[in-house]
């Protein structure tokens, strides 16, 4: 099958490469036209996998238009920030396409696959997430990760693009409790690497991500997500790789900030950009809009947008009244 995956990043590169293994034909967009003639001609991701050659059957398009044209199904590989100005370019295509990206849209409050429903209606849409890296997915380190849908057929139609030996894919028609899974972890990622940087151990991050899961729970169910999906890969599995791995950047974001770097030198680097960064406003007006409880998204979002203390949030957090877990 003819797949394009449309953003040049390390994340549509790595599944590139696992949808290349299992016999499509990858197309890879990208808005630089310029970063896809790099890609093209160095035959690797040089600025995010540049370790990881490319198989040279790839095609390289900067064309929209051109690149789903005859596509049978479309991968989102995109930051949360452009993807809807994409998804509204897509007009009428009624193949599946399959959002990767792990975010929530500030204006409306949707998440990803709701925006692809509101712009792409004829689509079968579905959303894969789940503790994968890009660099390890690229390598062919064995993981696992959830295909979700509100048809079950279109979970399983994504299931079977992407499943191999070493990429087990799950299915699952909880699609709100999926996505919050990914996008919520994402937030708590930064508060993990804060701790990191303040030089706390394994027992402060271990109780901060115990308390998180029961908040992304609060929250998602309050969003109609079914409880259950927060202890599996989408959520408890995502959480604790992104809380505690090197390679996770929203935790190194947050790293960063607890040794005392300035916030805005950190987004003035486009490579140190995290999709924790827009999504703890966006999760933080979700949980006002709904009325849920989220004591360490909320001080996350005073830390990245309101210039709260670090040292002052952390003391408002430990200092919040007992009560039974």
């Amino acid at each position: 099958m003819k797949i394009a995956i449309l953003g040049a990043g390390a994340w549509g590169t790595a599944l590139g490469l696992v949808l290349d293994k299992n016999g499509h034909e990858i197309t890879l967009w990208s808005h630089n036209a310029e970063g896809l003639r790099e890609i093209q001609s160095a035959g690797r991701n040089v600025r995010y996998l540049p370790e990881v050659p490319l198989p040279s059957t790839w095609l390289f398009e900067p064309s929209l238009g051109v690149a789903i044209r005859s596509a049978g199904a479309v991968v989102m590989a995109l930051p949360s920030k452009a993807f809807r100005y994409v998804a509204e370019q897509l007009g009428a295509l009624s193949c599946p396409i399959v959002s990767v990206t792990k975010g929530i849209e500030y204006e409306t409050h949707r998440t990803m696959t709701e925006v692809l429903r509101h712009c792409v209606p004829d689509a079968r849409i579905s959303a894969l997430s789940g503790p994968t890296f890009a660099l390890e997915v690229a390598r062919g380190f064995p993981c696992a990760i959830v295909a979700a849908s509100r048809e079950q057929s279109a979970a399983e139609e994504t299931q079977a693009l992407f499943h191999r030996t070493i990429f087990r894919v799950y299915t699952s028609t909880d699609v709100p409790g999926v996505e919050l899974g990914g996008a919520l972890k994402n937030v708590i990622a930064i508060a993990a690497g804060v701790g990191d940087g303040l030089g706390f151990g394994d027992s402060s991050k271990a109780a901060l991500v115990t308390r998180a899961l029961a908040e992304m729970r609060r929250l998602g169910v309050a969003c109609g997500a079914l409880p259950d999906t927060f202890a599996g890969l989408s959520g408890l599995g995502d959480l604790t790789v992104t809380c505690f791995s090197a390679l996770s950047r929203n935790r190194r974001f947050g790293e960063r900030l607890g040794r005392g770097e300035k916030l805005q030198d950190l987004l003035a680097r486009p490579k140190e950009l995290t999709e924790g960064y827009p999504t703890a406003r966006s999760a933080y007006q979700l949980a006002r809009r709904i009325g849920a409880e989220t004591p360490i998204i909320d001080e996350v979002y005073a830390m990245l947008y309101k210039g709260k203390n670090i040292v002052d949030s952390l003391r408002d957090l430990t200092a919040r009244s007992s009560k039974p877990e």
